[in-house]
């Protein structure tokens, strides 16, 4: 049995090229992306990998990607799960916001803690322990019993739900996820066993 799992979080989005905050906000990819997706879709072909089943979250980039992906494999009719639970981390009164500028408004340490702690919030927004409370439990009824059906699922969504889920695979801490750099569009391949443990994990970076 087949016990497939791939995460990838989408391509360079419009704000990701602009340096803003995104969070919620719903921009489309850049030319960058789409390619970033296309050369995804290709790597995961060229190990004869195909899908049961894929999900993906509410916002355009991530669909984009998993659309692409999946037109590069041929399955662009796979049956398609979209949810908000799997959407980006909320960013609160700092969406759309140039980085830069929340820096010079609150400060560069204040910024820093808002980005990069694991349960400080930015006004308005999520923690990454907020977006896991989120996101792991819609995983744990829905996607992980698929995987251990025997499906193969990928699921195309974003740097910090992505986080969550690794964090939950891998037995991370809150500090050792939130230092893990999470590549666009780079697909993450991960083979479990009958128990559910990982017996492989592949990044396939260019």
């Amino acid at each position: 049995m087949d016990r497939l799992l791939v995460l990838c979080r989408h391509g360079q989005s419009e704000w990701n090229k602009l340096n803003l905050f995104t969070g919620w906000k719903d921009p489309d990819l850049t030319d960058k992306g789409v390619a970033e997706a296309q050369a995804a879709g290709r790597r995961l072909k060229a190990l004869g990998l195909g899908f049961d089943k894929a999900y993906t979250s509410a916002l355009t980039r991530a669909q984009h990607t998993l659309k692409l992906i999946l037109g590069e494999l041929g399955q662009s009719d796979l049956e398609t799960v979209k949810d908000q639970a799997l959407n980006e981390r909320d960013y609160g009164d700092l969406a759309g916001l140039n980085k830069d500028d929340a820096r010079a408004k609150w400060g560069d340490e204040q910024v820093k803690i808002w980005r990069r702690s694991y349960d400080i919030p930015p006004p308005g927004g999520e923690s990454l322990k907020d977006t896991a409370q989120r996101v792991l439990p819609y995983f744990d009824t829905h996607i992980m019993p698929d995987v251990m059906a025997g499906k193969r699922i990928i699921v195309a969504a974003h740097g910090n739900s992505l986080r969550a889920l690794i964090m939950k695979l891998e037995g991370l801490t809150g500090e050792q996820i939130i230092a893990r750099e999470l590549a666009t569009g780079v697909p993450i391949v991960y083979r479990f066993d009958e128990t559910g443990a990982i017996v492989e994990r592949t990044d396939l970076a260019a």
